[in-house]
């Protein structure tokens, strides 16, 4: 069962599980999501990670500017990556 989409993020704190479903939609399935939480790294709760390996993809988190270096890296390798990107 898909969540409703909310891709209404503001700070880190809005994150969640059901927050990244779009992610989870998309096709073909990514391998990595690279999120950018601003100026700085945060760290998001354990929990939204495990339940995202569960479903197949990997979460990197970042700080935006690396986050958008990384997700760029990883297109150049051809690999299925998304990107969600907080503005610092």
């Amino acid at each position: 069962p898909c969540a409703p989409l909310s891709p209404q993020v503001g700070s880190y704190r809005d994150i969640s599980f059901e927050s990244l479903s779009l992610f989870r939609l998309l096709a073909p399935q990514i391998e990595i999501l690279v999120l950018g939480t601003g100026d700085r790294v945060e760290r998001l709760h354990p929990t939204i990670l495990k339940q995202m390996r569960e479903c197949g993809i990997a979460v990197e988190v970042q700080d935006t500017p690396n986050a958008c270096a990384t997700f760029n890296f990883l297109t150049t390798e051809k690999r299925l990556a998304a990107a969600g990107l907080i503005p610092p």
